[in-house]
């Protein structure tokens, strides 16, 4: 073994034991959260009798349901560079929704699986859209833009009650991953907000 060879042995073994990296590092990702309840979701639960609603299946955007933040400009995708959420967006989607049935008026309850308590109605929703776009430019703030389609039958007779598409928008105060994640914020709370009214109108 010639001396460049093991000159190369010996900086290689080097780096496997955790003395050195050939590796650039990288900067950590910061994490954000969203539950959409802020403001938008306002009144105590009623003391009268519940109805209780299930979720029945539904999807949410394939590439936006990770952890990662979706972005559009034109026909392009991407992600917001050192940024993602907390969980997968999924999660933080389902967990808001169970929090702004809870917190909402009206006498509908989310019901979770497994739960003792007898569902009167069945709700299904697919994200379609829940994505930052740019649609002024890349420097500008984007506009966050949440697409839910809704649809809500009635257990015991299996009568559709509801069957829209429900699509709002917020625009970011400025081009910053943090006005950008308060515009997400926003967004779910105001179609969370279309999904407990429109609910809560269809059971009464």
């Amino acid at each position: 073994m010639n001396h460049i060879t093991k000159l190369i042995v010996v900086v290689v073994a080097l780096a496997l034991s955790g003395c050195i990296t050939v590796f650039p590092k990288t900067k950590p990702s910061q994490l954000y959260r969203f539950d959409g309840r802020q403001a938008e979701i306002a009144g105590a639960n009623p003391a009268g009798p519940r109805i209780g609603v299930v979720r029945a299946g539904g999807s949410f955007n394939h590439a936006a349901a990770g952890d990662r933040i979706l972005t559009v400009t034109g026909s392009e995708v991407a992600y917001v560079a050192q940024a993602r959420w907390a969980e997968p967006a999924e999660t933080l989607f389902n967990e808001a929704l169970l929090g702004a049935f809870n917190a909402g008026p009206g006498p509908a309850r989310l019901v979770i699986r497994g739960e003792p308590a007898r569902a009167d109605y069945t709700l299904r929703l697919d994200v379609q859209r829940f994505e930052a776009v740019y649609d002024r430019g890349a420097r500008a703030a984007p506009e966050v833009r949440v697409e839910v389609h809704m649809v809500l039958i009635r257990a015991s007779d299996r009568v559709l009650v509801k069957d829209e598409t429900l699509a709002v928008q917020t625009r970011a105060e400025a081009n910053r991953v943090s006005a950008i994640v308060q515009a997400f914020d926003q967004a779910v709370g105001k179609v969370l907000t279309q999904i407990v009214t429109n609910t809560n109108a269809g059971a009464a």
